[in-house]
């Protein structure tokens, strides 16, 4: 079953794919959040050559460049496209910028129906070009040695962002919108749903292996809300994302920051695996969802900043917590600060590959 795999996919680590469609690894595959970026000073160089954030993630060829750079380090099991989450807003003529020290800022926030109304959805080839011609550059840059990962934030946390217009701490404003006019807001996460659909298939048709949906504002709705303003819109998407292409299957994962509270109603999307933070046990979530999905997940970033000894301890504690078996990718439960030592991501990266080859024992597969 695993060979039909391998000659499927045509790569030579599929470790990731593997894992995430339970299929047997001779160890756990470990990649990491924001892998490509800001903690590395290669990646520090490259940024300042190109004068900035924007410039450098809307400048295919550099972007290339900064995705495959931490593979250059370190034996990562997957790439991921180096971009950002507000490449459909910018795209829809919200005006996005970046203000230093203060992250995204939209130029012409949505304020009412009219501003929905006049929301284009892009062409991902005309519209966000430099992301689907990032992914056709670094598809061949990585010539079949790992998978490359592509990706799209949700409907609702575009939309908080849309709405908000800048990054927040509170949400009054999409908030507002839910208890005062839910028929606007629906309006607008439906036109994001139909665009992001176009996107992330465009990235498929350009040689993505595998996407992940970050639904990173999703833990601040409500019990009630979440199933009504994100996870609605999710099910739509996964509905209408090709599954398989060229004859291997294309796994989906979803990423809700704080939805440790929804496993259940994540599981019954479809998706292949779930992201899990920090605040959400490993062991835990696997005797919820059993063997329906596969997780990703989930050390705690401020543990980087500990010794080796406790980036290792803490490897085995998740490891452990697990146990064993495939369906496991090894990730942290959120970005990757920017100022980790670059390291003691080898330390951990090592630390899994090692201490996970128990875990996988009856396995004789060989990346």
């Amino acid at each position: 079953m695993s060979i039909q795999v391998n000659i499927m996919y045509q790569l030579k680590n599929c470790r990731y794919l593997h894992a995430l469609l339970r299929l047997p690894v001779d160890v756990t595959p470990v990649w990491i959040m924001r892998q490509a970026g800001r903690y590395l000073p290669e990646y520090k160089n490259i940024r300042k050559k190109a004068g900035g954030f924007m410039s450098l993630y809307k400048n295919s060829d550099l972007a290339s460049e900064v995705s495959l750079q931490p593979l250059r380090r370190y034996p990562l099991d997957a790439a991921i496209i180096f971009s950002d989450i507000l490449t459909i807003p910018d795209a829809m003529g919200l005006g996005l910028s970046y203000q230093d020290n203060s992250g995204p800022y939209f130029n012409y926030p949505i304020t009412c129906q009219a501003d929905v109304d006049n929301l284009i959805i892009p062409d991902p080839e005309e519209d966000i070009g430099y992301v689907i011609n990032t992914v056709r550059t670094t598809n061949r840059a990585l010539a079949g040695e790992v998978p490359l990962i592509g990706f799209s934030g949700s409907p609702w946390t575009l939309a908080t962002y849309m709405v908000e217009g800048r990054s927040s701490r509170v949400f009054t404003k999409i908030k507002k919108m839910i208890y005062t006019v839910p028929q606007t807001l629906h309006k607008m996460l439906h036109k994001l749903t139909q665009a992001i659909i176009l996107y992330l298939n465009a990235q498929i048709y350009a040689g993505v292996n595998a996407v992940i949906i970050f639904d990173t504002l999703g833990g601040i709705l409500s019990d009630s809300d979440y199933p009504i303003f994100s996870l609605f819109y999710l099910n739509q998407i996964l509905d209408g994302l090709l599954r398989k292409i060229n004859g291997y299957r294309i796994p989906i994962t979803l990423f809700t920051k704080g939805g440790g509270r929804w496993l259940e109603k994540m599981v019954d999307t479809g998706c292949d695996a779930l992201g899990l933070d920090y605040t959400t046990n490993l062991g835990e979530a696997r005797k919820r969802v059993g063997s329906k999905v596969a997780l990703q997940g989930n050390m705690d970033p401020s543990i980087l900043y500990g010794s080796p000894d406790r980036i290792k301890q803490e490897v085995n504690n998740i490891l452990c917590d697990y146990g064993q078996g495939s369906g496991h990718i090894f990730n942290l439960g959120d970005g990757i600060y920017q100022d980790i030592a670059p390291e003691n991501v080898g330390v951990l990266i090592e630390s899994v590959h090692k201490q996970s080859i128990s875990y996988h024992a009856k396995c004789n597969l060989h990346f």
